[in-house]
């Protein structure tokens, strides 16, 4: 299987982890390196990137690469409009449930862009959740207790608890918040629900 490397070019080293940190939890396949310079992504292998998360300030310095890669490239702003037109970008300074949100709907707008179907694997089908899961997982994404989702579903509060440890074994995701992005990653959510 393919693993989708990222690349994320910041100057500043607490941006270029913070949003890692983000990435690596929104997009568990990919493999996301950090570079403090534009060069330093030169000295790598610059054209195997499916995406380029890029300081504004060094896509400005560099807009000739960057514009070849147009669709693949989210320009990192401070607040501060980009003045770009047609090509996304993300505002650093948003807190990091907002930043979440940002990201997920520019995901699924590239994909919707470029739409790939992604051919089940093995590991996806040994994780597949159970038509009863998906919906305590919708609900749990919600913000409902066991208690709530037992009421709606019309099941008892035991049988939350167990689809709760399935979803959280089969999924090894324990966090309300990991449970969030996988959710509308997978599409059983959209990301202004949660």
């Amino acid at each position: 299987m393919h693993q989708p490397e990222i690349a994320i070019i910041e100057p500043n080293t607490l941006t270029a982890l913070g949003l890692r940190t983000i990435l690596e939890e929104l997009i568990p396949e990919a493999v996301i390196r950090t570079f403090s310079s534009f060069e330093q992504l030169i000295d790598d292998t610059p054209d195997m990137y499916a995406h380029y998360f890029v300081s504004a300030q060094v896509y400005f310095e560099h807009t000739a690469f960057f514009l070849e890669r147009r669709p693949k490239c989210i320009v990192l702003s401070a607040g501060e409009p980009t003045l770009l037109t047609g090509i996304p970008n993300l505002n650093i300074l948003l807190p990091q449930e907002q930043l979440v949100k940002t990201i997920m709907m520019t995901r699924k707008k590239g994909h919707e862009l470029t739409h790939h179907p992604v051919p089940a694997t093995p590991a996806d089908t040994e994780h597949e959740l159970t038509a009863r899961e998906i919906e305590v997982l919708r609900l749990v994404t919600k913000g409902l207790i066991n208690k709530e989702i037992a009421d709606k579903l019309h099941i008892s509060l035991t049988t939350v608890i167990s689809h709760r440890k399935n979803i959280t074994e089969k999924l090894g995701i324990k966090s309300v918040s990991g449970l969030a992005i996988y959710a509308v990653m997978h599409g059983y959510v959209e990301a202004d629900q949660v």
